[in-house]
């Protein structure tokens, strides 16, 4: 039974490692997207194009893929029996950031088929690391469990 368990184990893990990195480079192009569809033309054909692309990436890239990331993550978390680790909830919290992150980069998707341009390039070239510095973090602490 305990090998078993531990071969589920490892394919949850495999699973979830596969789904964060489809995740995370949804969430790498999402806002470099931005970029190019801000400097497109509000009525051309260009930003037809951009929101197009935009809506592929969030539906059949990021949504499914930060669906089942926290899916298995949290199967893996009770298989592993991490609830009162100090790194899983400080993983735990980055998650939930990203999460609020990708949500917000939806948001302003949804601004920007309106004709809303908010940012400026810049800063959405600033926000394109957020999710690389936010990874980082987090693997760190899944691979050295610091605390």
């Amino acid at each position: 039974m305990e090998q078993v368990l531990s071969m589920v184990y490892l394919w949850l893990k495999a699973g979830h490692l596969i789904f964060v990195i489809f995740w995370m480079a949804g969430l790498f192009m999402l806002p470099r997207y931005y970029v190019y569809h801000q400097e497109a033309a509000e009525d051309s054909p260009e930003n037809a194009l951009w929101l197009d692309r935009e809506n592929k990436l969030r539906k059949i890239i990021l949504l499914p893929s930060v669906v089942i990331v926290w899916v298995l993550g949290l199967a893996l978390a009770y298989a592993g029996d991490w609830w009162t680790s100090g790194w899983f909830h400080a993983k735990l919290l980055l998650v939930v950031l990203l999460s609020a992150f990708h949500g917000w980069l939806v948001a302003y998707g949804k601004k920007l088929a309106r004709g809303e341009r908010t940012l400026s390039g810049k800063k959405l070239r600033l926000l394109n690391e957020v999710p690389g510095i936010t990874i980082a973090i987090i693997v760190i602490l899944v691979v050295v469990k610091p605390f």
